[in-house]
């Protein structure tokens, strides 16, 4: 049964269409639901609207629902839309009139928002771990030398550590873009109702606030409906970068990879091969990685339209946010996971990469070296390019 039922049954069809796969892609907001819960529960008991008994109840009940949701014995039915009526309903079904109380002061959308903003703190911190892992896995120390590229073709001298290295200054800024957008995040919404306030009982949000391990306060109550998507685009804009950073390296390794290059060998066990050529091994991993990247800035793309012309307040659209959130997550997390274990596997042929380091490359060495004996910059510019093509 719904929170909102008014004694009436809704069109099945109806219900399966404004539902979606809402209360399939919900099971990931369970544990910090029921952590908002717990929190919600303990500040009513300190203002006095729950005894120490109704508080213990709840606080079983909660930690009942985490139990099966850990064992995948905690589902969510379609009529029940969501984690949240799930939850409510468990708690009135195990817990009785006690159950009904959980919601006191509280309104599903702010209970979506703290849910939501719990997943993302700690989704963010899991991702920041994994960007510090592959940054320690670079071989950014490589002094072989290596042709540099522009317009795909050779360029100047540089090193294998100085393109690794490229990836690990990257993943610096990545870094701090993650640690900015958490700057922002870190604002519990609890408390705010449907986005203007809880009337009547005189909550305490700075319980919550510290409870749950938020920074500050969400203070203005219709900021905190705004905010939603807001702060999932933000997000996902951080988690794009990231992937932009992953996309590159992984484009790179594959044309380094090939034979015609030969720079670095993938290792065999990453490679996959095909249905009728017996001698191939193809960088599935990396295509896919490479590939993911566009899929992301889709979610991206996604989350930012639906959040356009939407009046203040809460608007049913938001709902569709939750997938492309939870999947951009995901994709993000297990892209710098299988990316550093890569460059950690990865070999590099010092003889290929001296093969290729052809006496073009010197070229802009060689007409700084005449300038530095007093011929003017074009004349050497012109000088050596006629050596390189033939004229000297």
């Amino acid at each position: 049964m719904a929170l909102w039922d008014k004694g009436y049954e809704i069109d099945r069809e109806v219900l399966e269409y404004t539902v979606g796969k809402d209360y399939i892609v919900d099971s990931k907001l369970i544990p910090y639901d029921c952590r908002a819960s717990a929190a919600h529960a303990r500040m009513l008991h300190d203002i006095g609207i729950l005894n120490q008994d109704e508080l213990e109840q709840l606080l079983a009940g909660l930690n009942e629902i985490v139990e099966l949701w850990e064992k995948g014995d905690f589902l969510i039915e379609q009529e029940e839309e969501d984690c949240h009526t799930a939850i409510e309903n468990y708690l009135v079904a195990k817990k009785g009139e006690v159950g009904k109380k959980i919601h006191t002061a509280r309104s599903r959308n702010d209970q979506v928002l703290v849910a939501l903003r719990l997943f993302e703190k700690e989704a963010l911190a899991q991702i920041r771990d994994r960007l510090d892992e592959f940054s320690r896995a670079l071989p950014a120390e490589d002094e072989t030398p290596l042709p540099g590229y522009t317009h795909m073709q050779r360029a100047m001298p540089t090193t294998v550590g100085m393109w690794m290295g490229s990836f690990a200054a990257a993943v610096d800024d990545d870094l701090m873009l993650v640690d900015a957008i958490v700057a922002v995040i870190d604002q519990n919404p609890l408390g705010s109702g449907a986005g203007f306030g809880i009337p009547v009982f005189e909550i305490d949000r700075d319980i919550t606030t510290r409870e749950l391990g938020f920074k500050r306060v969400q203070e203005n109550p219709m900021y905190t409906q705004l905010s939603r998507g807001k702060f999932e685009a933000a997000i996902l804009g951080v988690l794009s970068q990231i992937m932009f950073t992953m996309n590159k390296l992984a484009t790179d390794l594959i044309m380094f990879s090939m034979k015609e290059f030969g720079f670095v060998k993938l290792p065999e066990r990453f490679c996959t091969g095909s249905s009728i050529m017996p001698q191939k091994k193809n960088p599935d991993v990396l295509e896919i990685a490479r590939a993911n990247y566009h899929v992301v800035l889709g979610h991206e793309l996604a989350v930012k339209s639906l959040m356009g012309n939407l009046i203040s307040g809460y608007n049913r659209d938001l709902q569709l946010i939750k997938e492309p959130l939870f999947a951009t997550v995901e994709t993000t997390y297990q892209t710098v996971r299988i990316m550093t274990r890569v460059v950690r596997d990865l070999s590099v042929d010092r003889e290929k990469c001296a093969e290729a380091m052809t006496e073009e490359l010197h070229a802009t060495e060689e007409a700084y070296k005449l300038v530095k004996e007093g011929t003017p910059f074009r004349d050497a510019y012109r000088k050596i390019g006629e050596r390189f093509s033939g004229g000297e």
